[in-house]
């Protein structure tokens, strides 16, 4: 018996035992089609297959306790992932596909992928259509909607969730084909949505009915190329990590008062190059952001490093405070909390692992603990 064979059955096996009465999961999004070489992405020859590891949160170290194999992509902020609050269901994007016509090229994708996270094993129950360059995925809370930003094609894609049934319900055009929507935010009421648009450097509101969703309101900015974005749980503010372009220059994160009539930026800090994700905090208090800090850069950038940064921003009423910061791996991604708060997950793409931190008050820890993935992490959610 070989060692993926082996891997595969003690995951069977765990799984079996264990996660039908699992409370605290995380969804890893793993690709395996690209890798960077030199500050350049390039394609995998005959990769494996992209897939997603279930993790267990609540175990001490968190373990991964099943995988499936789904399309899934790197292009895009992390967030190409969603699970159910009641842990139900998990829909992943994949925004790019290797092109048939030439494997040494990706074209843009519009896959939707939903996963029965009940299922023993878990296993893909429905592919369905999204648009081209389906990235960020989001569900509502009370799991009937979900709503996925279309990179290539100026929209944001509508599905309605009734049991284990995802259907599409049309979509919403915020701008061009270039205006790159990134991810939709649900307000915690589900009454609207905050959308990021790093292709020309807006955030959009959307109103939500049901399962009407309008685009309403001014467009406004918050900084270069806005991309992930998370709200406050009483629906008051919202944080925007704005990735730049990319240069070597310090990049932000902004403040977004939503009560604010119209909603407006109040506050912007300073992070460090290139802030690919943001998750804030089960209390909303804190934003945890993965800053690429030259990791992906040639080793004869005058912008390399060999690693990244996690930073922490507390959110303090209208201001953001830099609180903390620990060194991470390269080309690192998403960012999942516990739901007590006090671990925190962090993929990175280049090593394929997560690391696992602590954080007690504004005191972060790096464990030393690390989680191995079946691909680079690309993107990570949990439930709540």
């Amino acid at each position: 018996m070989n060692r993926t064979t082996i891997r595969r059955a003690m995951l069977a096996t765990l799984g079996a035992c264990a996660f039908p009465a699992l409370a605290d999961l995380a969804i890893s999004a793993n690709e395996n089609k690209v890798y960077t070489d030199g500050g350049v992405v390039k394609n995998v020859a005959n990769p494996a297959a992209d897939n997603v590891a279930i993790i267990d949160l609540s175990a001490s170290p968190p373990r991964i306790v099943a995988e499936v194999k789904v399309a899934t992509s790197v292009v895009g902020p992390p967030l190409s992932v969603a699970i159910t609050r009641d842990e139900s269901l998990a829909l992943v994007s994949a925004a790019t596909r290797i092109d048939p016509a030439d494997a040494t090229k990706t074209v843009p994708h519009n896959a939707l992928s939903v996963i029965d996270l009940k299922a023993n094993p878990p296993v893909v129950i429905a592919t369905l259509e999204a648009g081209l360059g389906a990235a960020g995925v989001s569900i509502n809370r009370d799991g009937t909607l979900a709503l996925v930003a279309n990179r290539n094609e100026g929209t944001v894609s509508v599905f309605t969730i009734s049991g284990k049934t995802v259907t599409a319900a049309g979509k919403v055009k915020l701008g061009d084909e270039k205006s790159g929507p990134c991810y939709a935010a649900f307000s915690p009421d589900g009454k609207s949505a905050l959308v990021t648009r790093d292709g020309d450097n807006y955030v959009s509101m959307l109103s939500i009915d049901g399962s009407k969703v309008e685009k309403v309101g001014r467009d406004f900015a918050a900084g270069i190329r806005p991309y992930g974005i998370g709200i406050v749980p009483d629906g008051s503010a919202a944080a925007v990590a704005n990735i730049g372009r990319g240069l070597g220059d310090v990049d932000t994160v902004s403040l977004i008062d939503i009560a604010a009539s119209p909603p407006r930026v109040v506050d912007t800090v300073s992070v460090g190059p290139l802030p690919e994700g943001l998750r804030l905090s089960p209390d909303g208090k804190i934003a945890a952001v993965t800053v690429q800090d030259g990791s992906t850069k040639a080793k004869t950038s005058p912008y390399y490093t060999a690693g990244g940064k996690l930073v922490l921003v507390r959110i303090d009423g209208k201001r953001l405070v830099k609180v903390a910061e620990a060194p991470i791996g390269g080309w690192s991604q998403g960012i999942a909390f516990s739901r007590d708060g006090k671990t925190i997950l962090v993929q990175n793409m280049i090593e394929k692992d997560i690391q696992v931190f602590r954080l007690e008050g504004d005191r972060l820890t790096d464990t030393g603990q690390r989680i191995k993935l079946n691909g680079g992490g690309a993107a990570i959610q949990t439930s709540w």
